[in-house]
């Protein structure tokens, strides 16, 4: 019988049988399902192209005669069975957000099919950057990003998160780079020729590759980063608590199934800040302020090795089970391995970013179970999965108590090894292994109202910080012109956002006064800096302005990049600055961090 998640690694056969209707997928995995893909790719930098074959073992339906799959502007060359014999198929009309469906017709005894195609040049998974682009300047660099769904604009696929796929892969790139992926390297067969296998099943926005100029340093006997040349001493220095984070999740929620655990430092241009590829997280260069600070990133990307990776979203409207627990997740391990008064501030300031942006979303918007039929999934991907999520999670642990809600969950994820699951799924197991008919917690958690209902219910658990409290009082003192710069020696990035994003209105003295006392303009830390940012062109600081365009021309993190067009529009003289700036700065973001930037500049071409 074929199997919602995967019927082995963990999953069993009888809890594993739904399937899961995804909205964003053409493919029909109850008739013909793929479970494991064979890669062999070319990497040309010239044409921006990767081509060669993926090669599919299938599980059928009795009576099935189609493999459906995902594609997105690839070019299909042949499609041949087990017995090297060509198949017919056909690749329908691109569709809006959905693209192209691709059908192959199987003979009776297909067991596998073997796909011969090319990517485009302008694929939307994949960013071809010049040597200018990277840190070193030494060779170009080619990565991937998958999730939602972009991995087929690469692979012809099944591509939905309720599909999960073993692979394995032969990459042949030029000579000197190195390539990595999502999966173990079983060897370097010459130079530029790669051999991986990924022995787990995962889903298919997880299969990544990244091709460069890379040099490698060991944090542990489990753990290494991956980096530029140029920077790879300082990340690996920024990181070195990796193997302390893995051991405190792992005493808290069960083992490590991953084997490795490593992190690539991308260049600037990556939309996000990191990636939860298996075994190897892809990560922000602007996550290395120097203090480990911004480590937390590191600890949410870890976390999903558990909540995302292990235990997946089915579909993207239930996209809160992966980040929801994630946050819940990171925040946690912060705590273990820096102490409460960090993981608080962490805390703090997700709530404080998710009010802000609660205060613009429509209600439909601020649901957990958000409805995402014919929209881009990347449309959900707001505050509210990530930081309401976490806060439903801490408000059960509130009612029932930590020693069994972490129990609860280190079941929850031995239960759900290895799958994919919906919402619906998440709240029996809830209600069978941990409420069990007491009415009392029930009614205290509120499930319906957390994944329902839009805002935050006023149950929600919100920490105290002293730290932040001495914030505010230096912030009043300092607007009064009493309080002295030193005093803000040992802050870290915390207690910076958390002192920028509660200014009032200030005059065109305070600003200039506030950038002179702190050194804003010329920070380092790029979350500091797009706090600062934010605040001058709120107030049409001028004098910013040099630093703005300077950061949006270097940086392609649309977590930063958002926030700052966004101001500028909404400012008199700043819609045609940030045009300008955009027109300039466009070719080197992703697609990803694209697509949202068209829609806010109103981007014709």
């Amino acid at each position: 019988m074929l199997c919602a998640g995967s019927c082995g690694d963990g999953a069993d056969d009888a809890s594993a049988r739904r399937y899961h209707v995804d909205v964003h997928s053409h493919g029909r995995p109850e008739q013909v399902r793929v479970r494991h893909v064979s890669l062999e790719l070319r990497l040309d930098f010239t044409t921006r192209v990767v081509s060669g074959v993926a090669r599919m073992q299938l599980e059928r339906a009795a009576g099935s005669s189609s493999l459906i799959l995902d594609s997105q502007d690839l070019e299909i060359e042949a499609v041949t069975g087990a017995d090297g014999q060509p198949r017919e198929h056909e690749l329908a009309a691109p569709e809006a957000i959905m693209g192209s469906r691709l059908v192959i017709e199987l003979a009776p005894g297909d067991q596998e099919v073997a796909i011969s195609y090319r990517t485009s040049p302008d694929a939307a998974a994949l960013q071809w950057l010049l040597p200018e682009q990277t840190a070193s300047g030494a060779q170009p660099f080619l990565y991937t990003q998958g999730q939602a769904i972009l991995t087929r604009s690469w692979i012809p696929i099944q591509d939905s998160p309720g599909g999960r796929v073993t692979y394995d892969a032969l990459v042949t790139a030029p000579a000197a780079m190195q390539v990595v992926m999502s999966a173990d390297q079983r060897e370097q067969l010459a130079p530029g020729r790669f051999r991986f296998e990924m022995g787990k099943p995962i889903p298919p926005y997880l299969i990544a590759l990244a091709c460069g100029d890379l040099a490698r340093r060991d944090l542990s006997d489990r753990c290494a980063v991956y980096a530029d040349p140029t920077i790879v001493d300082s990340a690996a220095t920024e990181f070195e608590d990796v193997e302390s984070m893995i051991a405190a999740c792992e005493q808290t929620f069960g083992p490590y199934r991953w084997g490795r655990y490593d992190v690539l430092v991308l260049p600037p241009a990556f939309p996000f800040g990191g990636m939860e590829n298996p075994t190897l997280t892809f990560a922000t260069p602007t996550i290395l302020a120097g203090d480990k600070s911004l480590v937390a990133l590191i600890a949410h990307e870890l976390a999903h090795s558990w909540s995302g990776n292990l235990v997946t979203n089915a579909t993207w409207r239930d996209f809160w089970l992966n980040e929801g627990f994630t946050v819940y997740l990171e925040q946690r391990i912060m705590e273990l391995v820096y102490g409460s008064d960090r993981a608080d501030m962490e805390i703090l300031i997700g709530l404080q970013g998710l009010d802000e942006e609660l205060r613009h979303l429509p209600d439909e918007e601020q649901v957990l179970h958000i409805n995402l039929d014919g929209r881009n999934p990347d449309d959900g991907m707001t505050a509210v999965p990530y930081d309401k999520g976490a806060a439903f999670l801490r408000r059960i642990e509130h009612v029932v108590g930590r020693p069994r809600f972490d129990a609860f969950l280190a079941s929850y994820f031995d239960a759900h090894a290895y799958r994919s699951i919906e919402t619906g799924e998440f709240v029996e197991f809830l209600e069978d292994e941990l409420l069990r008919g007491d009415q009392e917690w029930a009614q205290a958690i509120d499930v319906a109202t957390w994944l329902n209902a839009p805002g935050i219910p006023e149950a929600a658990v919100r920490p105290r910080s002293e730290a932040f409290n001495r914030v505010g009082d230096f912030r009043q003192r300092w607007l009064a012109g009493d309080a002295e710069v030193s005093e803000t020696a040992d802050w870290i990035t915390h207690q910076w956002l958390y002192f920028l994003a509660e200014m009032p209105s200030l005059s065109a003295d305070q600003l200039t006064r506030l950038d002179e006392d702190f050194s804003l303009t010329g920070s380092g830390n790029s979350e500091v800096l797009t706090a600062w940012l934010r605040l001058a062109i709120s107030h049409e600081h001028r004098a910013a302005y040099p630093r703005v365009e300077e950061f949006l021309m270097s940086v392609g993190r649309r977590k930063f990049l958002k926030p700052l067009y966004e101001g500028l529009v909404k400012t008199p003289g700043g819609a045609e600055f940030a045009k300008r700036v955009y027109a300039r700065a466009r070719p080197r973001y992703h697609a990803i961090s694209r697509r949202t930037l068209d829609v806010i500049l109103d981007y014709q071409g």
